[in-house]
């Protein structure tokens, strides 16, 4: 099991890294070819919109919906979190590498874990029931949400020893495998984007229009 989960590690993350650096390039000799990005980009408005929109209610938008805000900022730091600092992600990490990787209780993870999966289901309904959301959603939108659910639903069956143990937990990894090569080529490359598209937006919107895009 421990080779098996170095091999799929290394899968996982040089697939990750390589799919991450491809999108980054491609996207930034795009925003070139536009020949309006590059100009816009102001430094201070950018961060200035950053910050601002990584702040919880920072931004109006997330005011007028508090209940969706306060979920929302739950579940990516949970998703975050949860991964990176379960003991049992620890252990491997030390066991494989020698890495001293730090880990959180595990009353702890699988309350990240629920909150993860229990959030997951509301951002479900709410695409299936709120038409202004359903407009924009595809089956593609749906199956990346099951993909990103996955690890955590048989991280925790297999925690827990609720079936075998040997079939859940290779369940486990191999979501999780899928999880980061699906990062750079679906919706969930909003993690790489985030951080250019809300500087372009405060760049425009701040250096341009002399307004706030919050």
């Amino acid at each position: 099991m421990l080779h098996a989960w170095n091999v799929l590690t290394w899968i996982a993350l040089v697939g990750f890294a390589l799919g991450c650096v491809y999108k980054l390039v491609s996207m930034g000799l795009l925003a070139r070819k536009e020949k309006v990005v590059y100009p816009v980009m102001d430094a201070h408005y950018g961060a200035r919109s950053v910050g601002h929109w990584l702040l919880p209610f920072g931004a109006r938008s997330m005011r007028l919906h508090p209940w969706t805000t306060g979920l929302s900022f739950c579940f990516h730091i949970c998703l975050l979190l949860a991964p990176l600092l379960a003991a049992g992600h620890a252990m491997l990490w030390r066991q494989s590498w020698n890495l001293p990787w730090p880990s959180l209780p595990a009353s702890l993870t699988d309350g990240m874990t629920l909150v993860v999966l229990g959030v997951g289901v509301f951002f479900l309904a709410r695409r299936l029931l709120v038409p202004e959301v359903r407009f924009v959603t595809a089956w593609r939108d749906l199956l990346v949400l099951v993909v990103v659910l996955a690890p955590f639903a048989t991280g925790f069956i297999a925690a827990h020893h609720w079936l075998s143990y040997e079939w859940t937990i290779a369940a486990h990894i191999l979501c999780g495998v899928l999880w980061l090569l699906a990062i750079p080529f679906t919706r969930l490359s909003h993690m790489l984007w985030f951080v250019f598209s809300r500087a372009y937006m405060g760049s425009e919107f701040g250096a341009v229009r002399h307004a706030r895009d919050w």
